[in-house]
């Protein structure tokens, strides 16, 4: 049997989240206690020691990332639970972390402790708190800058000087404008899932794109994009017809 805490500011997201748990998942899950704010909060988790942490992200007198700040090390799981902030949401992406969207959805919440649990039981606490912390400080403005992890610590980059990512097994080599690149150690479904708002494309299994950077388009079977890094990209045939519209889209 492993265990939580439940953060929220929002009696009805409490009841709902707890009777998810209490119906669904009940001989997993035990519920060790509630606080609605994180004054609360921290105290509580430090006597507790749960397992997993079902936080709210917008509360009075304190988000849920100023209560991650208060702990040199996070050694529990965290379920970011939250209403639509798609900056916050990013970021929560970014850093690979598992967030639920209210109102919560009963399969969602399943699926979120499963992979809790999982990562419970092989010890597989996230290290990319940080990522995630340093993400939510860079302004909500058109540079949006974003920390890349790469080998030997995090970089912030801003998003409109990517050309391109190219997929390396489990690693995605980001190209610049600037002719640099950089290693970094997430997938490139991670850098599609972030990037994809911001006027990238996946036109190939190995490869993402940024619209703003396509110098040429080349038929073929799948045909090929020239960036403006004279770089030359394969499209895959079966994104083709997709790609063509997303490319004549204004």
């Amino acid at each position: 049997m492993y265990s939580c805490l439940i953060i929220d500011d929002e009696n009805r997201s409490i009841e709902t989240l707890s009777k998810i748990i209490l119906t669904y998942c009940d001989n997993q899950l035990e519920i060790l206690g509630i606080a609605n704010n994180i004054e609360d909060a921290y105290p509580l988790i430090l006597s507790k020691k749960p397992d997993i942490v079902f936080l709210d992200i917008e509360m009075p007198f304190g988000s849920g990332f100023d209560l991650l700040e208060k702990f040199d090390t996070i050694n529990f799981q965290v379920i970011f639970t939250t209403g639509f902030d798609q900056y916050a949401i990013t970021a929560i992406k970014f850093s690979a972390l598992d967030y639920l969207l209210k109102p919560i959805n009963i399969q969602e919440v399943k699926d979120a402790i499963a992979k809790a649990i999982k990562n419970v039981e092989s010890k597989n606490v996230s290290n990319n708190f940080k990522i995630l912390l340093e993400s939510l400080k860079m302004p909500k403005n058109a540079s949006n800058k974003i920390p890349l992890p790469v080998l030997n610590g995090l970089e912030l980059v801003q998003i409109d000087q990517i050309v391109y990512c190219e997929a390396d097994e489990d690693y995605t080599h980001v190209f610049l404008k600037d002719g640099t690149k950089k290693v970094v150690t997430k997938s490139i479904k991670d850098f599609e899932e972030l990037l994809t708002s911001y006027g990238f494309f996946r036109i190939h299994h190995s490869f993402l794109v940024n619209k703003t950077f396509i110098k040429k388009y080349t038929k073929g079977e799948g045909g090929t994009v020239m960036t403006e890094l004279e770089t030359e990209i394969p499209v895959s045939r079966r994104r083709k017809v997709e790609f063509l519209q997303w490319l004549n889209e204004l």
